[in-house]
């Protein structure tokens, strides 16, 4: 693992304190706008299903000392049922708190920034619509964020050739994140439509 993600070793779990303080001053602010206890309530239990989702299988890539895991599938879920709101906080939170219960901490302050843009344009895309084109396109548009946005860290990091070894494993990530994200969104949006009313 290289110099950087073994400094930022020590730092994951106090980054991810701190942008929750944040998330939940931000929803205290909003609060006319949004329902914030069930925001708050939401958004931590889909931040453990993206944790838990992202250790549970992990499959380590040694160029970049990264891993493949398939968090995807519960970041594009998260956003696509229930918005940028969860999404960004789900996605950022839930897949920084798999990578420190994987035993990849140093990665954990990258990812909270690339998953949690992840699920924001998911959010924003496919926001109150169940239609498979919507979510397919929020999905694909969430995948490349995340492929892009792990490519340009890693090549800062280890080069070009490094970098673009990952490329496959988390396209591979991104294309069962859509597969699989889409179908479960779609699914819960078209049976019980009225979960979009608990934000």
């Amino acid at each position: 693992m290289s110099e950087l993600t073994e400094m930022l070793k020590p730092y994951g779990p106090y980054v991810l304190a701190g942008v929750t303080v944040l998330y939940v001053l931000y929803l205290y602010l909003n609060r006319k706008k949004f329902r914030s206890a069930s925001v708050l309530a939401i958004s931590a239990v889909l931040a453990a299903v993206v944790g838990v989702t992202t250790a549970f299988i992990t499959i380590a890539t040694p160029a970049t000392g990264g891993y493949l895991n398939f968090g995807d599938t519960m970041v594009m879920f998260s956003a696509m049922v229930f918005g940028p709101v969860v999404g960004v906080f789900a996605g950022g939170v839930g897949s920084a708190l798999g990578d420190i219960i994987a035993g990849y901490p140093g990665w954990a302050p990258i990812t909270l920034v690339v998953k949690g843009l992840e699920g924001l344009v998911i959010g924003y895309i496919a926001r109150k619509s169940d239609n498979v084109g919507n979510l397919v396109i929020a999905g694909v548009a969430g995948g490349i964020i995340m492929v892009l946005g792990y490519f340009a860290f890693e090549t800062y990091m280890y080069g070009v050739p490094a970098a673009a070894t990952e490329i496959p494993v988390n396209t591979l990530q991104a294309v069962t994140g859509v597969l699989v994200g889409t179908a479960l969104a779609r699914a819960i949006k078209k049976r019980y439509p009225e979960i979009e009313d608990l934000l």
